[in-house]
């Protein structure tokens, strides 16, 4: 099969090989005639660009790194709407995406940094304090956007779920609707233990809000993924309804079904003799049985914003100051809490 390159895209689209570049990169506004007709001749050729001779020519790399968690304790199945957006929108601007475990820690850092694989990285699973890959991402000349919000962000650019909104949101439904005690249910002991961002964030403004409202908050936690567990959460819940209007609020995606499902084993059905308000995505919230009641995790919207963050940082020539941005998550009602007595 013959190699076409982009002079011959150039010779058939009748323009220069620069407007062909430009086409490609989106670095130029092009008339969308003229772009037209570039990818009718790309489509016409089946050309793909070089990706060697396009970094040796920019030096750009135009490959996102993007580092998440895999292993024990991770949330995999919340972690693909991430993956997706992200590998999505990076290919809307002609850019591939690298995975790296965070188990390779600050050496990954360096390595994507240091070989100069990547353009920009976008970093998750951040540990609230003492995590070691910050002050390497805050030192390398690669740029790094953190999906997280860690106590000392060293100056880097974070996008996340407004976690501790989301956790006042559940609790103030509950509280709306004549609970008298609150229950959490919590993660796995490795997320626990690793001292996770989000999870200190939710927690405590639960706590918080709970406090406000007046009303008792049992946290019940760790509590590992699988029918077993739940069934063990289950039962505390279930002595802890015992005469009170229980209201429970579970921040771990896995665990929402399993505790609807052990609750409604044990007698008390979530909507009618206990509450339950999940935080996880609406399409999982919609299609459970019965549909969930929950606080949106809203990964894709998170995602999005991370990258228009990292282009805007990318396409920028002057360096700009740090931001956290927050994104709003929003509670839906559905089948799963108590109409007020």
């Amino acid at each position: 099969m013959a190699a076409f390159t982009s002079k011959d895209v150039a010779r058939l689209a009748r323009v220069s090989q620069s407007t062909v570049s430009y086409v490609m990169s989106g670095k130029r506004p092009i008339s969308d005639e003229t772009r037209r007709r570039v990818l009718d001749a790309i489509d016409h050729l089946t050309y793909e660009p070089n990706a060697g001779a396009r970094a040796l020519a920019s030096q750009r790399t135009n490959v996102v790194g993007l580092v998440v968690p895999f292993g024990r304790g991770a949330d995999t199945t919340g972690l693909l709407p991430f993956i997706e957006t992200i590998a999505g929108a990076a290919r809307a601007r002609d850019h591939d995406v690298l995975l790296v475990t965070t188990d390779e820690g600050a050496a990954g850092i360096r390595r994507l940094a240091g070989r100069s694989m990547c353009d920009a990285i976008i970093l998750m699973d951040l540990h609230a304090r003492d995590d070691d890959r910050l002050p390497v991402a805050a030192e390398v000349r690669t740029p790094v956007i953190l999906i997280g919000v860690p106590d000392d962000p060293h100056g880097l650019h974070c996008v996340d779920l407004d976690f501790a909104l989301a956790a006042r949101l559940a609790v103030d439904e509950l509280a709306a609707c004549g609970h008298d005690r609150l229950a959490l249910v919590g993660h796995p002991a490795e997320i626990v233990h690793r001292d996770l961002n989000y999870v200190n964030r939710f927690y405590d403004a639960a706590r918080r809000t709970a406090h406000g409202h007046g009303l008792p908050l049992e946290v019940i936690a760790p509590v590992e993924w699988g029918r077993e567990a739940a069934g063990v959460a289950a039962d505390r819940l279930v002595a802890l309804a015992d005469g009170h209007r229980l209201g429970v609020v579970i921040p771990a995606s896995n665990t929402v079904q399993p505790i609807v499902h052990a609750l409604t084993a044990r007698g008390l059905a979530p909507g009618r003799d206990v509450s339950v308000i999940g935080l996880c995505t609406d399409l999982s919230a919609a299609e459970g049985e019965p549909p969930v009641t929950n606080v949106s995790l809203e990964p894709r919207d998170v995602s999005r914003r991370a990258m228009e963050t990292l282009f805007r940082l990318l396409d920028s020539p002057v360096a700009r100051p740090p931001t956290i941005e927050l994104i709003t998550p929003e509670l839906t009602r559905r089948q799963t809490v108590m109409p007020p007595p």
